[in-house]
């Protein structure tokens, strides 16, 4: 078989060394694996699992094939359970931190180093396991769907790598987990979220622990601009006004709305009383763009070193986490996956993302070489290139990958013009469709 690690090596010396097999075999043993001299021992599984990735998620009778190794389906489904999904968590953020870009840097915002959170989810089989642990979304029969799971993500802004995430049942709120995430956070690092993370308590955290954020207010905040106005009031601001520092931009103290479920015991013991906040609104002149205002809160509070244009440039880049998840999800298939079992979706996840990081790996080697920024080279080549690199006898690396052409302001409408198949929706189980079916052929 073609060695991951061989490939891995050329994109990124450091990122090789996470994956080597020593390293991965240490890692395995530091969980409490231990294994058999076997052909699918957990090195050989893991590069399988990510050569199964990388191609669509192939199916498991083509991977002998693809790797070269010589093993039945049943084989390798059960090598799969033997892996342990701990060893794969610790891999993928080792593969993360290397691609992480250090503040004050060429990628760095202000001399920050920028994270972005953000929420999503992810379908799977309809088994009895899956719709126990993960749940089906509203409005939805027994045996008529399919389980969906909530996914939490931390991305480093200026790479794009996954730094860390965590599954979840569907009907999960983004705050429930991202305290998990925190221990990423260093400080001096600004992170970045819409308004599912705008919350005082995580706010506060962050700041005792010298963490800045940039969230956009949620909608049940009411925010008012008028010098000395009045505060705590029915239909009132629950914010105090301390300053004015432009047009649409004020200094104000939040105060808590009470105790938070989103924070351990520990961690609310460290929640101050009180947090200073800067609360800035700036209209959006893009045509086509859904929304026309938006008001942020942050605890970036010097208007001279952070003004109110470079934040709005800031969270306007936010969006590209969404982009992020559209590769993730998309073009590499983490939208729909196959695994029957919760461990067994649990490790897929942490594979496509260590598949993922590997993309992204690829493409700021190539950003470096081409002399472009990495977002503005093409997700899919970067992919298409990393399969033909694993491939017996492909030629050596040194292919140019394609460069987007920048369009900040596109917009499209959400239309599907290619109609789907003219097929009912289903709205009782399979098995009772199938008999109604026997039934009436049988009458006829």
């Amino acid at each position: 078989m073609v060695s991951v690690t061989t490939i891995v090596g050329q994109i990124k010396e450091d990122l090789g060394q996470v994956l080597k097999p020593e390293h991965v075999s240490e890692v395995c043993r530091a969980v409490g694996l231990r294994w058999r001299n076997r052909c699918l021992d957990p090195v050989t599984t893991l590069y399988v699992f990510i050569l199964q990735v990388l191609h669509g998620n192939a199916g498991m009778s083509h991977l002998a094939r693809l790797s070269g190794v010589r093993f039945s389906a049943s084989a390798y489904c059960q090598a799969r359970q033997r892996l342990p999904l701990a060893a794969l968590q610790r891999l993928l953020r080792e593969t993360g931190r290397p691609l992480a870009w250090p503040a004050g840097g060429a990628g760095s915002w202000c001399g920050h180093r920028t994270l972005l959170i953000d929420g999503s989810s992810f379908s799977m089989p309809d088994t009895a396991a899956l719709r126990r642990r993960f749940g089906l979304p509203p409005n939805q029969r027994k045996g008529c769907g399919f389980p969906v799971a909530h996914l939490l993500l931390l991305f480093d802004a200026a790479s794009g790598a996954i730094l860390d995430l965590r599954t979840a049942p569907w009907h999960t709120h983004d705050l429930h987990q991202t305290a998990e995430l925190f221990e990423h956070l260093q400080p001096g690092d600004v992170l970045v979220g819409d308004r599912a993370f705008c919350a005082y308590a995580q706010m506060a955290w962050l700041c005792t622990h010298q963490v800045d954020v940039v969230f956009r207010v949620q909608q049940a905040n009411t925010v008012d601009f008028r010098p000395r106005r009045p505060h705590g009031g029915r239909g009132q601001p629950t914010s105090r006004w301390l300053a004015r520092l432009g047009l649409r931009d004020q200094l104000v103290v939040w105060y808590p709305r009470g105790r938070t479920d989103t924070l351990s015991a520990a961690q609310q013991a460290q929640v101050p009383r009180q947090l200073f906040v800067r609360e800035l609104r700036y209209r959006v002149g893009q045509r086509g763009f859904r929304s026309h205002t938006v008001t942020l809160a942050t605890t970036l509070l010097d208007p001279q070193r952070y003004p109110a244009t470079k934040l709005a440039e800031l969270y306007r880049a936010r969006w590209q986490v969404e982009t992020h998840l559209r590769e993730l999800k998309g073009t590499l298939g983490l939208g729909i996956l196959h695994s029957r079992t919760v461990a067994g979706v649990e490790k897929e996840v942490c594979v496509f993302a260590l598949v993922y990081n590997l993309v992204r790996a690829l493409l700021l080697q190539a950003a470096q070489q081409q002399r472009v920024p990495v977002a503005g080279l093409s997700f899919c080549d970067a992919l298409h290139s990393l399969r033909l690199r694993l491939q017996p006898g492909a030629p050596p690396a040194g292919d140019r990958l394609q460069v987007l052409a920048v369009r900040p302001n596109r917009y499209e409408p959400r239309y599907r013009k290619r109609r789907p198949p003219p097929y009912p929706r289903m709205t009782r189980p399979r098995a009772t469709l199938r008999r109604e079916m026997q039934r009436r052929n049988s009458a006829a």
